[in-house]
């Protein structure tokens, strides 16, 4: 059975099966321990960092493991930093995070002369092997799960050191190591000036509605008084009920922060859904206990939706204001503070309608209230699309590494390069 089985499995020309998978017959399935240099072994870092100290020793923590040379870093003593010597790093270190939040990898800048904290592990490549490359192989999914299957630990979760010692990478030749790194390092940056771009649109767009919203910059060139308008006047509460014969639970929705109004957990639906109250087009609907928090979002979808019987439903009147007015509007930091000043109860503040409808508004004419929300749905438009393509990139991303770091793509090498020498591909004999 098992020799049929065999013969019956595709085999590729020039790959062989590892213990890692199916991997190019010129590549090395090698320990992390196998490729690091024996004068500096796997290991922690500092326990008890202590206050910081100006003057001291900079602590590489893991929330800036990808960020060393960008930030400050808190300073350890020379006192307390000194128990830890086997642990400095240097330019060219591979840093990954062993405890609490398990994987993250970063490489020390060329320079940077300090130490690690308890929850990373430093690893030191030889020559045989890039740190660029080492970065990306740990970095990626198939690598990550592996990595997965191996954490310990219920409450703190921890990638022990013996574990990354005897943790399995594959390893190409060396000039194939730096040809990956290079290949994906343009996807890298790609992705950096494209996260650089979202930040300024995203200050662009915080920086037009302050300006649109409150008068300080007026579409028309005109400056006039806006009369300060309760939103009670210009919206109303709706309270219809879903009913026995209505919607199905495939209209069911939930509202986040985050996406707005999105289809809700089948496990958090009540078994009768008909005091569901009804969420048409254009109307708001938020928690009345979460609204501070930003769980408040517009029904931007066709069709009538169904929300919580416990949710606040409204809607604007159509002659006095625009929804997507009101939409930018409940996004600035002034409406924030008011929601965080308001409400009722003395232990979980709720905000009802009646506590809402009390907010007075920046309210210009109707007119002018949709030119201004044009305006702003552009710039928002402009930033989603930003946002669409960063994650295209990123997906994109995760497939070439997926073909790349395990040879299933194999990248063509400049004839002109020199070979690895004898030494370079003595992976740690």
């Amino acid at each position: 059975m098992l020799k049929a089985a065999e013969e019956c499995s595709p085999k590729r020309e020039g790959y062989k099966e590892t213990k890692i998978g199916l991997l190019p017959t010129g590549w090395d399935v090698v320990s992390l321990e196998e490729i690091s240099e024996s004068s500096a072994p796997i290991r922690y870092g500092v326990v008890q960092i202590g206050p910081d100290t100006p003057g001291g020793v900079p602590i590489v923590p893991i929330k800036h493991i990808r960020r060393i040379g960008d930030v400050v870093l808190h300073r350890a003593s020379p006192e307390i930093e000194g128990q830890y010597k086997g642990s400095r790093v240097q330019g060219g270190d591979l840093l990954l995070s062993v405890k609490g939040t398990i994987g993250e990898v970063g490489v020390v800048p060329e320079g940077f002369d300090g130490n690690i904290a308890r929850e990373i592990a430093r690893i030191r490549p030889k020559p045989c092997c890039d740190a660029q490359f080492l970065s990306l192989q740990i970095q990626a999914p198939q690598t990550q799960r592996r990595i997965d299957n191996l954490v310990v630990g219920s409450t703190r979760l921890e990638f022990s050191i013996h574990a990354v010692r005897d943790f399995m990478v594959a390893l190409p030749p060396l000039p194939e190591q730096r040809k990956i790194a290079e290949i994906l390092r343009t996807w890298d940056e790609a992705l950096e000036q494209l996260t650089a771009l979202r930040a300024a649109k995203e200050k662009r767009l915080v920086g037009l509605r302050a300006a649109l919203l409150f008068g300080e910059l007026r579409l028309n060139g005109q400056r006039r008084n806006w009369v300060p308008t309760r939103l009670g006047a210009v919206t109303h509460e709706l309270t219809k009920r879903n009913g026995a014969k209505g919607l199905g639970r495939d209209f069911v929705m939930g509202v986040t922060k985050a996406e707005g109004v999105v289809p809700m957990r089948e496990q958090t639906i009540a078994g009768d859904i008909s005091r569901y109250k009804r969420l048409p087009p254009r109307a708001f609907a938020y928690n009345p206990m979460r609204i501070n928090v930003g769980s408040i979002a517009m029904n931007e979808r066709e069709d009538e939706v169904l929300v919580s019987p416990d949710y606040v439903v409204f809607a604007c009147n159509a002659g006095g204001l625009d929804p997507d007015y009101l939409d930018h509007l409940r996004k600035t930091s002034w409406w924030a503070h008011y929601i965080n000043s308001g409400g009722s109860g003395s232990v979980r503040q709720r905000t009802y309608y009646d506590d809402l409808a009390a907010l007075k508004l920046p309210l210009p004419e109707l007119d002018e209230q949709k030119a201004i929300a044009t305006v702003l749905n552009t710039a928002r438009a402009d930033l989603a699309a930003t946002e669409r393509e960063i994650e295209a990139v990123t997906l994109q991303k995760r497939g070439l590494m997926q073909k790349l770091l395990t040879g299933e793509w194999r990248v063509p090498l400049d004839p002109s390069e020199p070979s690895a020498s004898t030494e370079e591909t003595e992976h740690a004999r």
